[in-house]
């Protein structure tokens, strides 16, 4: 069977939509298999009335963190609310049903999930239904790893105990959250067609399109999956470039050396090679930055949260320059990369047990089939790699 993503089914909604004053939540991701927006797709056959941004903007321009206002859609003349908003609850005042339509990249930190959650809080306050049509996760569905979220380190780039990789699609993880987080929000998922746990997401025949400005492609969400961690550090992880979360370094980095450190290690599906570059934004702008490129030689052997943990580490103990922030307990969900003593493979070793814990309680709010196993992921033994 064709893969369909969710809105390509916009038929299975009428019943949900129609006669109703209809508000969407999305970005330059909602289109369907033809590229045709999904806004205006509603508004050609509903009465679709507003537009909701997340982080980075209706058009998915804006940097990181960048706040951002209220607009206007060229297109449409629909007024268009930010939901990245610093201290505004969700105003959903004039509405008779919410829809969401964005691409997400199956990873904690991006902020996209954060914003379904808001929705389907501001849903269940204002009594109004959430309609998600719903989209392939581009790193699969057969695979959940990094940390578990520990609650006390929960943040806008973290609100819930899950892992970093949790491999569930937008609508399966709001039924996650729905349930297990008690929010009581009328939900209803359209389900893509095609789709199973075990579909590569490379042969799925669906055109990218970057939900961020710094994903520009599948392989860079591979590697964003390891590398974001940098986001908390003093060293560049590539924002400025071409190859965003592939670029690690600083200018009081030595590539070659670092490179040959983690090639030694051995890393499956992994190789680094030493580059040098030069952001036009972002740390060490307009300064020579020496590092790696983290290339991905076997999408399916690699484990990316692995790989930048290791990196991340190995960093901290060659450079002494080497700084870290508090954003980079909120990105990894926990403290434990500051503790004594602090192992990369033994720490993922611990996370690789609580990640299979929540795969197995994930299991029945999956949509698309069912695995007999859920792997979370072999972590080698530091022995294996050194």
């Amino acid at each position: 069977m064709k893969y369909l993503h969710g809105i390509d089914r916009v038929e299975l909604a009428e019943p949900l939509l129609r006669g109703r004053r209809t508000g969407l939540v999305t970005n330059a991701t909602g289109v369907d298999s033809s590229l045709q927006r999904t806004a205006d797709i509603l508004r050609s056959r509903f009465d679709l009335v507003r537009l909701f941004a997340p982080e980075h903007g209706y058009d998915g321009i804006r940097q990181a963190g960048e706040e951002i206002g209220d607009t206007v859609d060229e297109r449409s003349g629909l007024p268009v609310s930010s939901i990245y908003r610093k201290g505004l609850p969700v105003d959903l005042s004039g509405l008779d049903v919410l829809a969401y339509d964005i691409q997400d990249v199956g990873l904690r930190f991006f902020t996209h999930i954060s914003v379904l959650a808001l929705a389907m809080k501001a849903c269940a306050a204002a009594g109004i239904p959430l309609v998600v049509f719903d989209r392939y996760d581009p790193l699969g569905l057969d695979r959940v790893g990094g940390t578990v979220l520990e609650k006390e380190h929960a943040s806008f780039v973290g609100m819930y105990e899950i892992p970093s990789r949790y491999g569930l699609t937008p609508g399966e993880y709001a039924r996650y959250i729905n349930s297990e987080e008690g929010i009581g929000c009328e939900l209803h998922v359209i389900p893509c067609a095609g789709l199973g746990r075990s579909s590569d997401p490379c042969g799925l025949g669906v055109e990218w399109i970057q939900p961020s400005p710094n994903l520009p492609s599948p392989g860079s969400v591979t590697a964003y999956c390891g590398t974001v961690v940098f986001e908390g550090t003093n060293v560049s992880e590539g924002r400025g470039t071409t190859r965003p979360f592939e670029y690690i370094g600083a200018p009081w980095i030595d590539g070659w050396r670092l490179a040959d450190l983690m090639n030694a290690k051995g890393l499956p599906g992994a190789y680094f090679r030493p580059v040098s570059f030069m952001p036009a934004f972002s740390k060490y702008r307009g300064e020579c930055c020496k590092g790696l490129q983290f290339h991905i030689t076997d999408r399916r052997a690699v484990d990316p949260f692995l790989c930048g943990l290791v990196l991340l580490d190995t960093v901290r103990s060659e450079y002494p320059q080497f700084e870290s922030t508090g954003f980079l307990t909120k990105l990894l969900g926990t403290a434990a990369f500051d503790m004594p003593g602090f192992d990369p493979y033994r720490f993922a070793g611990e996370q690789s047990a609580k990640t299979r814990r929540f795969a197995q309680k994930a299991a029945a709010f999956h949509i698309y089939g069912k695995l007999p196993d859920f792997p979370a992921g072999t972590v080698p033994k530091r022995s294996e790699v050194n």
